[in-house]
């Protein structure tokens, strides 16, 4: 892998904007996929699951521009991974932020093996073998202003995967990876006081298999019921449905979602970005 598999279709615009925002709080910038990028008032910036590929044509084609290229990002204190899944850790879009700022990616054993041993970040970029920190449940890092605890999740799909709740003193912000409903989800609502959450959200489709090529039904996210069900397990303020945008075929309508969480308790907003967009936690 090269970082010049990475052409950004935006120039260097999203990562200057980042850089020369001056948050009252913490705001994030939405990436696509399950991107997201957070800076607080002190300037501390993090990136969660940032992703710049294109996909595995035919079976992964995806459908929004590359905002940014790695090589732009001149502001990071961390890289958090939800799981080990090509669009969550991804050599050619993670680990040249991680050489050139020296931020370290903290994420779940499984996707640290991707990093060290699949994709050798420490061979194939100016990557030390101590900026890749393994997390697990129960786990809480002090970044900045920001302390994140590691939680829970239940994606079927993932070997292992977590999720994490980032406290400032601005709010909480929830970061669900591409995991649905379940007890882990339970757990983090009767553990904090969400405002703002992300959850992965998008259809079912006729994907080609990997193996094979032949087309069969996929299901990797959350429809509208159980992005419903798994807002209300987290009790977020605010849900931010996510990866819907994303591969050709998986895609969904995430201005539905209100219609199915209306008659619940939480959330209380449903919050529709594109990628690109900020928002203030």
């Amino acid at each position: 892998m090269s970082e010049s598999e990475i052409h950004s279709d935006w120039g260097d615009w999203l990562p200057r904007a980042v850089s020369e925002a001056e948050p009252d709080g913490v705001d994030l910038w939405y990436l696509g996929c399950n991107g997201f990028v957070l800076k607080a008032s002190d300037g501390t910036t993090v990136f969660v699951d940032p992703y710049l590929g294109t996909g595995d044509p035919p079976r992964t084609v995806r459908m929004i521009p590359v905002p940014f290229h790695p090589d732009d990002v001149g502001d990071c204190d961390a890289v958090f991974a939800t799981h080990e899944h090509t669009d969550h850790v991804h050599g050619p879009s993670q680990a040249p932020i991680l050489a050139n700022t020296g931020a370290p990616l903290l994420a779940p054993d499984d996707s640290v093996a991707v990093a060290r041993e699949e994709e050798a970040w420490t061979e194939g970029w100016d990557v030390e073998d101590d900026q890749l920190q393994t997390l697990a449940e129960g786990d809480t890092v002090e970044v900045g202003p920001f302390t994140v605890h590691v939680e829970g999740a239940n994606d079927p799909d993932a070997t292992h995967p977590v999720s994490y709740v980032f406290e400032h003193e601005a709010g909480t912000f929830f970061h669900g990876g591409d995991a649905r409903p379940g007890e882990p989800f339970v757990e983090v609502g009767e553990r904090y006081d969400i405002d703002l959450g992300v959850l992965a959200f998008g259809s079912t489709g006729m994907l080609p298999d990997r193996a094979t090529g032949e087309r069969k039904f996929t299901r990797w996210y959350s429809g509208e019921n159980m992005l419903a069900e798994a807002a209300t397990q987290v009790r977020m303020d605010r849900l931010l449905p996510t990866h819907w945008d994303m591969w050709k075929g998986m895609t969904a309508n995430p201005h539905a979602v209100r219609d199915h969480v209306r008659s619940f308790e939480y959330p209380e907003r449903v919050e529709v970005v594109e990628i690109g967009d900020r928002v203030s936690l």
